[in-house]
């Protein structure tokens, strides 16, 4: 009898254990948010028809020739899709733009990196029409007002080699609005600067993002907004500065 208890009490004790490390287990083990259904689903240029997108080994391609599917005044006078510049003072007016072979690898999942790399020159992301995203430097530093005076209403302009990119919030691409504007190198989204439910994120972290859920995502993913802070006397909003909150995949063109 007194075997039979003493047996009884051991099965409790690795019942409970095993019980307890599958818990926590579970606990630890959180998983990320697949993000391809959306990239698959945002992503078109209903202009030029060249963004394509490849989903593979747990990364997701996409390829653009960089090119907007809105109006510009880079498009050059004469163009069907030709508009001025907003305001008068424009040193780059006559500077046009060209056509690139865009790829940006991107994983599924994307996860947090334990070290944030700070972002740099050059493409840091793509817009859903395919157009790269910049941050708020230019090779010379940050933005200075000979760069933004360069900007269509988009808030875009072509760099020295005539590639179009975005810096800012435009016109075509967003104006103080929850709009998905594209995915960031780490493959975390980035939004215009309201959340889902219309406000303005109270919360968000040194890099311009926090965690919840959006439009597009009803699971909770980390995702950037467009700062809502205006870039120093230009009346503008930057799309990206600071570091990417996950590790960066490639972009190459």
């Amino acid at each position: 009898m007194i075997m039979n208890k003493i047996f009884l009490a051991t099965m409790l004790v690795v019942l409970f254990s095993c019980n307890d490390d599958s818990s926590s287990s579970d606990d630890s083990s959180e998983e990320g948010v697949d993000i391809s259904t959306v990239v698959i689903n945002s992503f078109k240029n209903s202009y030029t028809n060249a963004v394509s997108v490849k989903v593979s080994d747990g990364y997701i391609t996409i390829s653009s020739t960089g090119l907007p599917d809105h109006k510009t005044p880079y498009w050059g006078v004469g163009h069907e899709m030709y508009e001025d510049f907003p305001g008068t003072n424009h040193a780059n007016a006559n500077t046009s733009m060209t056509t690139y072979n865009y790829a940006m690898r991107i994983p599924v999942v994307p996860s947090e990196a334990t070290t944030k790399e700070v972002t740099e020159l050059g493409a840091v992301g793509m817009a859903v029409n395919g157009v790269p995203i910049y941050n708020d430097y230019e090779g010379s530093g940050v933005l200075q007002e000979n760069a933004w005076s360069t900007f269509d209403s988009s808030g875009a302009h072509p760099g020295p080699n005539k590639d179009y990119h975005y810096h800012c919030e435009g016109t075509y691409l967003t104006v103080d609005s929850n709009n998905l504007i594209g995915f960031l190198r780490d493959g975390y989204p980035v939004y215009g600067r309201k959340d889902a439910d219309g406000t303005y994120p109270s919360n968000l972290d040194a890099n311009g993002g926090h965690t919840g859920t959006t439009t597009d995502f009803t699971d909770a993913i980390y995702h950037y907004h467009v700062s809502n802070n205006v870039y120093s006397t230009s009346g503008l909003y930057v799309i990206k500065s600071g570091s990417y909150h996950g590790t960066k995949g490639t972009f190459t063109q």
